[in-house]
């Protein structure tokens, strides 16, 4: 059209024209005057070969400073924001501008593509059905949860099947543990109804925290134990490096997200008890599992069918019943009924309770305490245990 710049595909055509047409005529096909055809004809060069490289309309205002002063910045550390060095650039130059900002931004962006270090790289991973499960622990003190009017602190385990996204979450009392792993673990597979290939975890750093060298092995065994139970094949992200289990971390903020509007919605962040907190996390997440079904049923048919039962959930420890009517095991001292004094008792140590056997007999189910930290120490009492010393003990006159 007249007034119109042509453009390299119309330049294309009319050479293609040129061939079999007279000038005038393949301009017409092309859709451009005669006059552009001639001017064609005196210099062959497409349009965008004619174009005249942009050049600077005003002086370059970081000038006298980008080799001398901004270069051995990035060079002494290559990580510094931009806007740290523009803040220092306006300490020691106040005649510079807010305005040059931007042009520092788009000319360290270039420095660092020509002459930055090089960056890590991540592979994005493909993952067929029922190959891989993934584990993590995620802190929900955020959520700001009370049970009976109590600040509740408390971590969730978090279970994920990254092909279907399937979820399974369990509420977690203490802190990350073998404990809690293996008990989360083997509710998801058993509600799932089969196991996959391969289980990753973290490097489980907080579960062998203030244990020796002894214990930590320890734990690395019954870790892999508790992987060969299932057929499954143990695998841990290096330490530090969150996007290798990256399709955990990210489903962990979007489950707090998914709670946190749920809670909105239920009007209040109290519950009665446990139980019913407990229930409130299993509905949302049960509602996340029936959108995905379809996903689900695809990957269940992939997974490994489960053994017969379950594996070792808990810890086992030997305690002995002291005449103070109860026993110490991990800083915490817990009472039992004054006739077990003197008796051993093997107790089983689970993320939220204690259960205590007398040989092969289950006597009695504690709620678990823990330390505030691992020097002072703790209680759980039952005063049932102890109504009845304490109504014989005299009474001053």
């Amino acid at each position: 059209m007249p007034g119109l710049p042509i453009t390299d595909h119309q330049m294309r055509l009319y050479m293609r024209f040129r061939h079999i047409d007279a000038p005038a005529a393949a301009a017409a096909k092309a859709g451009f005057s005669t006059a552009t055809a001639y001017r064609i004809e005196a210099d062959p060069r497409l349009p965008s070969q004619k174009t005249k490289p942009r050049t600077r309309r005003r002086p370059d205002p970081l000038a006298g400073v980008w080799q001398t002063q901004i270069v051995p910045m990035l060079e002494a550390a290559p990580g510094i924001r931009v806007v740290a060095i523009f803040e220092e650039l306006g300490r020691r130059h106040p005649e510079i501008g807010p305005g040059v900002r931007r042009t520092l931004e788009r000319r360290v962006a270039q420095w660092r593509a020509l002459n930055g270090p090089n960056r890590d790289v991540i592979f994005r991973q493909e993952h067929p059905p029922g190959r891989m499960g993934l584990s993590d622990f995620t802190d929900m003190s955020g959520l700001g949860i009370t049970i009976a009017g109590e600040p509740f602190a408390h971590r969730l385990y978090h279970f994920r099947l990254p092909f279907s996204g399937y979820e399974h979450a369990h509420v977690v009392l203490g802190g990350e543990s073998f404990v809690a792993l293996a008990e989360g673990l083997q509710d998801a597979l058993w509600a799932l109804g089969g196991a996959p290939e391969q289980h990753r975890s973290d490097s489980l750093s907080a579960a062998f925290r203030n244990v020796d060298r002894a214990a930590q092995e320890d734990l690395t065994r019954r870790y892999e134990a508790l992987c060969a139970h299932y057929r499954m094949t143990p695998t841990r992200n290096n330490v530090g490096v969150a996007h290798e289990n990256g399709a955990i971390e990210s489903p962990h903020g979007h489950l707090k997200k998914t709670l946190a509007d749920q809670l909105l919605l239920r009007g209040s962040r109290d519950f009665t008890d446990l139980d019913a907190y407990r229930q409130f996390v299993d509905e949302v997440v049960g509602r996340h599992n029936a959108h995905r079904r379809k996903l689900i049923e695809i990957e269940r048919a992939a997974l490994k069918p489960l053994p017969q039962k379950r594996t070792t959930d808990y810890e086992e420890a030997i305690v002995t019943v002291t005449g103070s009517g109860g026993f110490t095991l991990r800083k915490v001292f817990y009472t039992v009924p004054s006739r077990l004094i003197g008796h051993r008792l093997r107790a089983r140590l689970y993320d939220d309770r204690l259960e205590c056997f007398l040989g092969t007999t289950r006597l009695l189910t504690l709620r678990r305490g823990r330390s505030p930290d691992h020097h002072r120490r703790a209680h759980v009492v039952d005063y049932h245990h102890v109504i009845h010393a304490l109504r014989r003990k005299p009474k001053p006159r």
